[in-house]
């Protein structure tokens, strides 16, 4: 039997005790770097005090680059004979993480497979957004540039669905002076360092956040929420909007001030440039 075993993404003590359990009666453990993994046992057996053999366990090595090779018929008859579990480096298998391929090859070769639930940045860091709305579009990270990035952004800044995003501490300013620029009065929540000891999260307009975190050590890795174009009173106004309002400068410049709060005089040097 095959069982996918989330783990922490940076507090020790979210490993529940199911999985504690699957990974000490556990023959074979898949992971996506055999390093981590020992190192995750080892810190488990030292502060909480739960014994795991790393050395009458096989590891091998299964990540997102040779996760369909490891799909053979000698790996079949594996999974079916021994007690394995699957982890990833940090968080739930199959979301951002290998371990989908694995999950349709019990299905279609009739292993028996269970999925273990923990914890997930996603789901955590949605819960603490304050956001009431029940449906939302995961997006895991963008493209890092170039017109693909740009345009799947404008896409989710025009989406009727709250948008989750994860992005690394060295395009995090970048992603938020993107989303500024369409939308600078767009309401978006941000937290870093998920569970860890320097966890910190803002929420605010993207101009307001954007300001803050000019100022603020972004280090470790993000994940971003950006809220809805749709409100009970309707779609908001975007900065794209009045662009291309067939208007003189002078008062798209009004208008513009009045969404960015920049200043006018600014924005119409900036149109008549």
């Amino acid at each position: 039997m095959l069982t996918f075993v989330p783990t922490p993404i940076g507090n020790l003590g979210d490993l529940s005790l199911r999985s504690l359990e699957v990974l000490k009666e556990a023959e074979l453990i898949l992971c996506e770097d055999t390093r981590v993994t020992k190192r995750l046992i080892q810190l488990i057996s030292q502060k909480l005090h739960i014994q795991i053999d790393i050395n009458n366990k096989e590891f091998k090595s299964v990540h997102s680059h040779n996760e369909k090779a490891f799909l053979t018929d000698e790996n079949k008859e594996l999974l079916s004979s021994k007690n394995v579990a699957y982890v990833s480096d940090a968080g739930m298998p199959c979301i951002s993480d290998p371990g989908a391929y694995l999950v349709n090859f019990c299905i279609e070769d009739n292993i028996e497979y269970d999925v273990l639930p923990g914890a997930n940045a996603v789901l955590t860091a949605y819960a603490m957004s304050g956001f009431d709305k029940k449906e939302f579009t995961f997006f895991g990270f963008l493209p890092h540039k170039g017109k693909d990035r740009q345009n799947q952004l404008q896409s989710i800044c025009e989406s009727q669905f709250i948008t989750i995003l994860y992005e690394s501490p060295h395009r995090l300013l970048k992603l938020l002076a993107q989303i500024e620029e369409i939308d600078a009065a767009r309401e978006i929540f941000v937290v870093k360092e998920l569970t860890k000891m320097y966890q910190q999260s803002f929420k605010g307009t993207a101009a307001d956040v954007h300001n803050q975190l000019k100022k603020t050590t972004i280090k470790g890795e993000w994940v971003v929420i950006i809220n809805s174009t749709v409100s009970q009173k309707g779609e908001q106004i975007t900065l794209k909007d009045i662009q291309e309002l067939e208007l003189p400068p002078k008062q798209k410049a009004k208008l513009i001030s009045k969404l960015t709060g920049q200043s006018i005089k600014d924005i119409y040097n900036t149109l008549t440039a």
